[in-house]
């Protein structure tokens, strides 16, 4: 069993805090410290190796209280958490709780040293003495960026392939792109398509149709409110990271993006995490013989503005 924030600590002679974070190794995805608040002494990074037994509620150490507040205090500088830095698959060993999951700072992020600050101090300005003469040929190899939005719908599956209500299930298709002058390619994508009960289908329209408009804010297509088939862009609001319908096990089924631990419920809202704001619906209808399309959009992540962006 993992020790769980909030959970009381105890030595051999006297219960001392209680654990406010664990540290895991990057490369093994396992917990390798704990972070015990002292009770009004500050913390200390007790390794795991002391520590005895796990419970519920309790976390029992090998150490005496003395041996453990004779430990340098917790470094909160040398240490950053999940929500700034991508540890992939980081949820197969960890167990999604509230609180912070914390990672050693990367070593080359430490410090910048002198030489390198002017070798990129120089460079910034060989770049705008420079800019003038690159500056035309810039706009036009940028042109095709400004292209209006694609707004086609897109086929992705059956709706056949939905069995329960508010179950959260991904649909992958293929689409053709064209990146600038690169020659066209076709990547793969997805969605995380549900059929809501009328309680969840309230939550995402809240009671509205949903418009999707063009750059120019003429209206594209319609979401009736009361059309059950609700389908959420494949990338995470936080950081675009693909996310996940996963068992929760406080809060149930849940989407879970397990980069930054973002959750979600089925209506999309935010429940826990870093994410700014709930999952980005998309266009969807759906033809008499259940057959499912979309208009592939994708929306800026890491605002709490909805700006679309593909």
């Amino acid at each position: 069993m993992q020790p769980k924030l909030k959970s009381k600590v105890r030595c051999a002679d006297r219960e001392i805090g209680e654990v406010t974070n664990v540290i895991v190794d990057p490369l093994s995805h396992e917990i390798s410290h704990i972070v015990v608040s002292m009770n009004g002494s500050g913390e200390r990074q007790v390794a795991m190796g002391q520590v005895q037994a796990v419970t519920d509620n309790f976390v029992e150490l090998r150490s005496s209280s003395s041996e453990i507040v004779a430990l340098p205090p917790f470094k909160r500088d040398e240490y950053v958490t999940t929500h700034e830095v991508e540890i992939p698959h980081l949820e197969e060993n960890i167990h999604v709780s509230p609180g912070e999951v914390l990672v050693p700072f990367p070593e080359l992020e430490k410090s910048v040293k002198r030489r390198t600050f002017f070798m990129n101090l120089t460079n910034v300005i060989g770049f705008l003495i420079g800019l003038p003469i690159a500056f035309p040929v810039l706009r036009y190899l940028m042109k095709p960026m400004y292209q209006p939005f694609d707004n086609d719908w897109l086929k992705i599956g059956n709706i056949g392939k939905i069995k329960q209500e508010d179950i959260g299930v991904q649909f992958k298709y293929k689409k053709k792109v064209k990146e600038a002058y690169m020659p066209e390619s076709e990547i793969e994508k997805n969605v995380w398509m549900l059929k809501a009960t009328p309680t969840v289908l309230n939550q995402v329209y809240q009671g509205k149709d949903m418009e999707f408009r063009d750059a120019a804010g003429k209206t594209v297509w319609t979401n009736k409110k009361d059309i059950p088939y609700v389908a959420f862009s494949g990338k995470c609001p936080h950081l675009g990271c693909g996310f996940k319908w996963r068992k929760h096990k406080v809060l149930g089924q849940v989407f879970l993006c397990p980069c930054h631990l973002s959750i979600y419920d089925a209506s999309g809202k935010v429940l826990d995490g870093p994410a700014p704001r709930p999952l980005d619906a998309l266009p969807i209808r759906v033809s008499a013989g259940g057959e499912v399309e979309i208009i592939d959009m994708e929306f800026k992540a890491g605002t709490k503005a909805q700006i679309r962006i593909i």
